[in-house]
């Protein structure tokens, strides 16, 4: 039942927690007080908090929501501690808005919460509850405290081979367990891999099953083109049917990593990238890795095989003796160069991602999700939640210039289809099924305006355009338009009162698609007609729209055309 805007249900109810400044502090051995797993901004001005009664307790809210992260549903969301109110036990909730999800996309929480039933390990994050409500999702999982495992490992004062080792048996335990369970990952990499807490020697905790899937035992097929540049696996690059060892190569890529601070593959351009990997091109450069021991690259070697039938299973790198015995056979000489290149890794990484999620999510939030004081109630049903971000969002201030940096970044197209730029790890992942499925809406939409312009449907037009819309067109002699006047004109004067047939091809569309709601198409557009003589007649214009997806449907919101003024067609 809801009583003065708290929700209660069975006895079992969470609440959003107050935050608290913290510095950063390194780990020690003594364990820390747990701190929130997204840290304020420092100096940021903290806002009073507001209180909130129900039948049993008050609990202290902060009035405003948390740090912002976009998830693999493309819903953006935030993140707050909470508590249950029958155990004071704490957990994480996010609130993802759902009023604008896609059918889709739906269709990806199913998915996720169909695996994320079937998977208690202790080096997963585990999901407690999942809650529908009024437009938003909750998601109630565990609270994880310890931040990014290569963010750790760089505040660490002492690092070796042995810790590495460490690191990918929990890592592999955890990709044991699902491919148990029938279940790939398909985007390990270090984003996604969290401790639990700050103490000294925190478990592993691998995230994010957004791009999960469900496989009949060894099965391979095709499942999309979907992973994070870097880690893909040949086989994915190649559209080869594939199934767990993708897992384990991305697993290969991160213990590279982890060895020496740097991966085994990179390139500033995607399909150098894309080539080396699928050729399996790498190697172990002196000097840093002269004192890697043999057993550390022989596992490597092992993961990262080209052939996935022979490359090595989960179970058995378990097995491999640089992972079972590693306190006689893996190094403990302390490894500062590999911090230090860690460290510098880490920053890039971050670096990119920042840009990208400022592109994405500097806009006006306001009113997208639940005010604070709103309890969540704890049922059974355990669903699946992306990974947290753990960085904060860049001010305000320097939005502009870094989303203007990521679209120019995004909008850098090679003749491959590829993007040129960065190809490390970021906070992103590519679903080349969806990406065609959207393109493929765009241009779909693209036919539908031109259309309604050919049979001089003006009604059927103003559904599908913005009111503001903009545009450079030649009939407007060089000027900005704005608005639907402009256009009326041309509908009501020459193209309603055209009895004769038209004819438009769309040849070489070109469509950039801009996070979830946004994408560019240009291309040539070919227009038959019959002239005042009766004479076939062609026209090429080259053009250029901006669509903009609101409530769901996609508005032209501008329009660029080049060509020779009063061409038949505005």
């Amino acid at each position: 039942m809801k009583t003065h805007g708290v929700l209660q249900e069975n006895g079992d109810v969470f609440s959003s927690r107050p935050r608290t400044l913290q510095a950063h502090r390194a780990r020690s051995p003594a364990c820390a007080p747990p701190s929130h797993p997204f840290h304020d901004r420092p100096g940021e001005e903290r806002l009073p908090s507001s209180r909130v009664a129900c039948s049993a307790a008050a609990f202290h809210l902060h009035p405003r929501p948390g740090l912002v992260s976009l998830n693999q549903l493309g819903a953006f969301s935030v993140v707050r501690r909470c508590v249950k109110k029958t155990s004071t036990q704490e957990y994480a909730a996010k609130i993802i808005n759902t009023k604008k999800l896609s059918a889709r996309d739906h269709q990806k929480l199913e998915r996720e919460a169909r695996i994320c039933r079937l998977l208690k390990h202790p080096n997963i994050v585990r999901l407690h509850d999942s809650i529908s409500e009024e437009g938003f999702h909750y998601l109630v999982f565990d609270l994880v405290t310890g931040g990014e495992l290569f963010e750790d490992i760089v505040a660490r004062e002492y690092y070796s081979e042995a810790d590495a080792s460490h690191c990918i048996h929990q890592i592999l335990e955890s990709v044991n367990h699902i491919h148990q369970h029938d279940i790939v990952h398909r985007d390990l990499k270090p984003e996604n891999l969290l401790l639990a807490s700050k103490c000294k020697g925190a478990a592993v905790k691998l995230a994010d099953f957004g791009l999960a899937i469900e496989v009949q035992g060894e099965q391979q097929a095709w499942f999309g083109f979907a992973g994070t540049p870097g880690y893909l696996s040949p086989e994915v690059l190649r559209k080869d049917p594939y199934g767990k060892p993708v897992d384990i190569w991305a697993c290969g890529v991160i213990l590279y990593i982890l060895l020496v601070g740097y991966p085994p593959f990179w390139d500033e351009d995607q399909h150098k990238l894309y080539q080396q990997i699928k050729a399996g091109a790498y190697d172990f450069p002196s000097p840093e890795w002269d004192t890697v021991t043999p057993e550390a690259k022989n596992l490597i070697n092992q993961m990262l095989t080209i052939n996935p039938a022979k490359r090595i299973t989960a179970d058995q790198a378990l097995k491999h003796p640089w992972v079972c015995q590693r306190s006689t056979v893996a190094s403990m000489m302390h490894r500062q160069e590999t911090v230090e290149c860690l460290r510098k890794f880490n920053a890039r990484r971050k670096l990119k991602g920042a840009i990208l999620t400022t592109m994405l999510v500097s806009r006006n939030f306001s009113g997208m999700f639940p005010q604070p004081g709103t309890l969540i109630p704890l049922r059974d049903c355990i669903p699946s939640v992306g990974r947290q971000s753990s960085a904060p969002p860049p001010p305000a201030a320097s939005a502009a210039g870094l989303a203007g940096q990521a679209a120019k970044s995004l909008l850098n197209k090679k003749s491959d289809g590829g993007v040129k730029g960065s190809t490390e790890s970021c906070n992103t992942t590519t679903e080349d099924e969806d990406l065609k499925v959207r393109k493929q809406e765009i241009i779909k939409i693209t036919e539908q305006l031109i259309e309604a312009i050919n049979n001089g449907d003006f009604e059927a037009y103003t559904k599908i355009c913005d009111p503001g819309l903009t545009s450079f067109e030649p009939e407007a002699l060089g000027n900005l338009v704005e608005g639907m006047d402009f256009h009326k004109f041309y509908f009501e004067n020459l193209l309603s009162k055209n009895s004769k047939p038209i004819h438009t091809t769309i040849l070489n569309p070109h469509v950039h698609v801009i996070g979830e709601d946004a994408a560019c198409i240009a291309y040539i557009r070919l227009t038959q007609y019959i002239d005042g003589q009766g004479r076939p007649r062609t026209s090429q214009s080259e053009e250029t729209r901006v669509w903009h997806r609101r409530d769901g449907k996609w508005l032209n919101v501008h329009y660029h055309c080049s060509g020779a003024p009063a061409a038949p067609l505005q």
